[in-house]
Order: structure tokens, then C-alpha cells, then sequence
């Protein structure tokens, strides 16, 4: 799940509020593992772009 996450939030990654709204998606989702793996990955890849909006689903809902 965790790989088809991150291919989901690659492509939706143009559009803010469609990123976060399948960035609570996979936090729902994802085994605790699998989320912090998640969460390396999102601050690598989108930290410059969408970091207000990683901050707030990451602290909020982990």
C-alpha cells in the first residue's frame, strides 16, 4: 500500500487540496511502518512545496 500511496501523491501533487486530501487518505491507512516511511519520503520529495500542509496532517492525525 505504502508504494501505491506515494505513486498517488506524485500524481496528484499539482493540485493542494487534492494532495491532502489523499495525503489523510493514506495516513488512515498505512500501518505505523509504513507511515513513517511515509512521512521521510513526503518531507524529502514535497517539503519545499507543501510543508504547511505535511505539518498539519502528519501532526494532527499521527
Amino acid at each position: 500500500m505504502l508504494e501505491y500511496f506515494k505513486l498517488i501523491l506524485s500524481k496528484v501533487s499539482f493540485d493542494r487540496k487534492l494532495f491532502e486530501k489523499e495525503l489523510l487518505k493514506a495516513i488512515k491507512t498505512l500501518i505505523p511502518d509504513e507511515l513513517r516511511e511515509l512521512r521521510k519520503w513526503c518531507y524529502a520529495k514535497f517539503g519545499d512545496v507543501y510543508q504547511p500542509i505535511l505539518n498539519k496532517c502528519f501532526l494532527t492525525n499521527t
